[in-house]
């Protein structure tokens, strides 16, 4: 039999009294796949993802992962799913060592020591380990929060602008490691970010919302060839600036 898809959403809606944050979202994503969500501020990305973490109750709608109804039977899952965003901190009184700990600890990682040393050497947090999470610069606290979306070797990781705050060089190291985790370990990725390049190199399928719905969906290349323009963010500036007709 085949493995289930990572993620299979169905008429996924969430409403805020009159306000509607997403409206009928439906797709697929299967395991091995990097898929990123496009959209504005307020377009409803955020509120995707806090829903695909079992954050927030959709207002109607199904959500699967790993082939289990994430709205009845979320701790089967839990531990096979992490997420990173710079707007989400850590306790800032622990180390970036404790904070990784307790971490390690609720998703049951065994020899954490271990894991915690690797993650530390491949982003570059060898040096920060002992020092309080709240003394980090931005780009620090990014690498450390990255570090706890991956302890638990996730078969779902959810990132939320995982490169924000880091320098250019830094950046693309980090992009370089977490195509390479995902190839590895064949995890499927839900990737919202701003950063176009990013998103063309990094993502095998795009879904572009506007106003909480899916304007369209594709990959990377195919968008823009569609759309006749010579880069995804020249696409997304037509979809950002109601350009229905591009």
């Amino acid at each position: 039999m085949s493995a289930p898809a990572a993620i299979e959403v169905t008429d996924l809606s969430k409403r805020y009294g009159a306000v509607t944050a997403v409206a009928s979202l439906s797709f697929a994503l299967e395991g091995g796949q990097v898929l990123g969500l496009l959209g504005g501020n307020g377009a409803g990305k955020t509120t995707t993802l806090a829903m695909l973490m079992g954050l927030l109750l959709p207002t109607t709608g199904t959500i699967r992962v790993l082939g289990e109804d994430l709205l009845r039977h979320r701790y089967r899952v839990l531990a096979q799913i992490n997420f990173s965003s710079p707007y989400v901190d850590l306790p800032h009184r622990l180390t970036v060592y404790q904070n990784l700990r307790v971490y390690a600890g609720l998703y049951g990682v065994p020899d954490s020591r271990m894991r915690i040393r690797e993650l530390a050497r491949d982003l570059d947090l060898e040096g920060l380990l002992d020092r309080p999470y709240g003394r980090l610069s931005a780009g620090q606290r990014t690498r450390a929060s990255l570090a706890k979306a991956l302890i638990n070797r996730p078969r779902l990781l959810l990132l939320d602008e995982p490169t924000a705050s880091l320098d250019p060089d830094t950046a693309d190291r980090l992009r370089s490691y977490l195509r390479d985790y995902q190839k590895a370990s064949g995890a499927a990725v839900v990737l919202a970010s701003h950063n176009m390049p990013e998103v063309e190199r990094l993502c095998d399928d795009v879904i572009m919302l506007r106003h909480g719905q899916i304007f369209d969906r594709g990959r990377p290349a195919d968008l823009i060839a569609k759309y006749g323009r010579e880069t995804l963010e020249e696409v997304f500036l037509d979809m950002a600036r109601g350009r229905d007709q591009l």
